[in-house]
């Protein structure tokens, strides 16, 4: 297990955090918009690349492929090296990327290109990360929330402007645009953006990397293109048969090094591995409507069902299934703050349930698929909120950028088996017509079941997530989580009771509890055991690797910092230290 230590806020008291929220959310809105920048074009593309079908959607798949590869890594490297940092590179390598494909037609290099634009999807994790380190707690909730979301904002929004560049211009303007969305995010993270104080101890796990990208490869790779393969092909299996080699070898490996890419043992905590499940329901559901509904928009009317639209009004219906979880944000915020996560993510699978039931009879015109849109949006935009909530409350600070990328990982797994189960559904009910097969009513209502179905399996294990657990009769009474951040306090509290530690309040010299305060454990050798921030009622928690004497260490931006020595006699029973801060430093102020 790694911990957290301090690094030197640099500008961060000068620059604010005014500008974080907004700048990390666009910022994910525009590494999102990599995933669906070319489904408008996307039957054109064995024409405009000069190739057949199937080597085109290499064009898609590597974008999938090496997003989800890149995500868990450049999670563990901005937990050791800074997040703000990395997430600038990120999006360096995305604007790189959108250069090589606007000069190309060239489909090897297109691909190259492509992969280089997928790598950004780390981004979403370390601003998630970002917000947890520098945001106060009242910002927190609304924030993680609108960045969780900007994966399917920025895919629902991508989709019209998309379609609109597509038809009127050079396909290739896709990609200048991409670059110019990159440069202006990494120009406001930069002068907006401060660095996390926060950094992970250890080194960096490269045969963990290099494992668990080749296992992710062989993994999602005959997902991706089992229906163009077969799916009973020797290729297909002996695929999945080694990824399941693989990532079984590297996960005997992570369990035994000390600072491991993965902490599996967190992973496998109850409320983590139930909530990174539940993502993959979310991401089959979330990807599922992105797939049918432009179909059927666009498909002419002389099949019967088609909608006979446009590649811009298609766009525009789909929009708002991302303009809705952008909105949901700030209401996520309040049901959370009163009911917490979980109930927050059952809801968010419920309104999903009920908007693709209505979709099974709502597709005979383009205003009906407008309200299916909404509807799955809202409980996508609920759901996709709640899960970085459910991962911040289990595992350490320093830890945030990693987990968050498992889960985001999740999520793309999540739609990478929903595009290959419903491509597959739609090809294996496609009619012949006009010299071309295309997609049925049938193969639309069949996909829109198996969303549902998904749906149904996320809130079984929604169901099974630990509540907010309440505190034995003998240990002082809990305090209801006002945000994320105080159940993280919560379920150390928790831990401590069960396991032994200190735990106490920061308190001002008026009395008054110091929010987000750091509070250090040192031993007796000098080295830190642990670090953790304080809630909004000044409160923190700390296990301890063994007993012994410690000093618990507390700094707080505006007053003078504070050590007290404490000696722990081991045992499962916590010790209670209070730490009272000087008045406020002169120096600080």
């Amino acid at each position: 297990m790694s911990h957290a230590t301090t690094h030197p806020r640099g500008d961060r008291a000068t620059r604010g955090t005014g500008g974080v929220v907004p700048v990390l959310a666009f910022a994910g809105i525009v590494v999102a918009v990599m995933q669906t920048l070319l489904v408008p074009v996307i039957k054109d593309l064995p024409t405009l690349l000069g190739t057949e079908p199937s080597n085109a959607t290499w064009v898609m798949t590597s974008t999938l492929l090496a997003g989800a590869v890149s995500t868990p890594i450049m999670g563990r490297l901005g937990d050791l090296f800074g997040k703000r940092r990395m997430l600038l590179t990120s999006l360096a390598v995305m604007v790189v990327g959108s250069l090589v494909c606007a000069f190309t037609d060239d489909l090897l290099v297109m691909i190259v290109g492509r992969a280089l634009q997928g790598f950004a999807m780390g981004a979403i994790p370390l601003g998630i990360g970002l917000m947890r380190d520098e945001l106060p707690r009242e910002k927190l909730g609304s924030a993680m929330a609108l960045m969780s979301s900007s994966i399917g904002v920025g895919g629902g929004l991508a989709l019209p402007a998309a379609a609109l560049v597509a038809q009127h211009t050079d396909w290739h303007a896709l990609f200048f645009g991409a670059a110019g969305l990159g440069v202006l995010a990494m120009l406001l993270i930069f002068f907006l953006v401060p660095e996390s104080p926060l950094r992970a101890e250890g080194t960096f796990d490269v045969a963990g990397a290099l494992g668990l990208s080749a296992g992710l490869v062989l993994f999602l790779l005959p997902i991706t293109k089992g229906s163009d393969w077969g799916w009973s092909s020797g290729l297909t299996l002996g695929l999945f048969g080694a990824s399941a080699a693989v990532l079984l070898l590297w996960g005997v490996m992570e369990l035994r090094l000390k600072a491991p890419l993965v902490d599996l043992r967190t992973t496998a905590r109850r409320e983590v591995l139930l909530t990174n499940l539940a993502s993959i329901m979310v991401g089959v559901a979330f990807y599922a409507i992105s797939l049918v509904l432009p179909q059927l928009l666009q498909l002419p009317t002389s099949t019967g069902y088609g909608l006979g639209q446009s590649m811009v009004v298609a766009g525009l219906c789909v929009a708002p299934l991302g303009l809705t979880m952008m909105f949901t944000a700030p209401v996520y915020a309040r049901l959370s703050a009163k009911y917490g996560p979980k109930i927050t993510l059952i809801l968010g699978l419920l309104i999903i349930a009920i908007g693709y039931g209505a979709g099974l009879g709502l597709m005979s015109a383009a205003w009906q698929t407008i309200v299916i849109s909404v509807i799955v949006g809202a409980g996508i935009g609920l759901a996709y909120s709640s899960l970085p909530a459910l991962i911040i409350g289990a595992v350490d600070p320093s830890e945030t950028g990693a987990a968050n990328g498992l889960n985001t990982l999740m999520r793309s797994i999540g739609t990478s088996v929903s595009s290959a189960v419903i491509g597959m559904v739609l090809a294996n009910t496609a009619t012949h017509a006009g010299g071309v097969d295309v997609p049925t009513m049938e193969g639309f209502r069949a996909s829109f079941l198996i969303a549902t179905g998904a749906v149904a399996i996320g809130l079984l294990l929604a169901l099974f997530l630990p509540g907010r657990g309440r505190a034995p009769a003998e240990a002082k009474p809990q305090l209801r989580a006002s945000s994320e951040e105080d159940a993280a306090i919560e379920n150390a509290e928790r831990a401590v009771r069960a396991l032994g530690g200190f735990q106490g309040r920061v308190l001002a010299a008026s009395g008054a509890p110091v929010p987000r305060a750091k509070v250090t454990l040192i031993d007796q050798r000098g080295r830190q055991a642990g670090a953790a921030l304080t809630d909004g009622e000044g409160r923190y928690a700390l296990r301890v690797p063994g007993d012994g004497p410690y000093v618990l260490a507390a700094t707080a931006a505006g007053h003078a910092p504070h050590a007290a020595s404490a000696a722990h006699p081991g045992g499962e029973r916590p010790v209670e230290v209070d730490l009272a801060l000087p008045g406020e430093s002169e120096v600080l102020a």
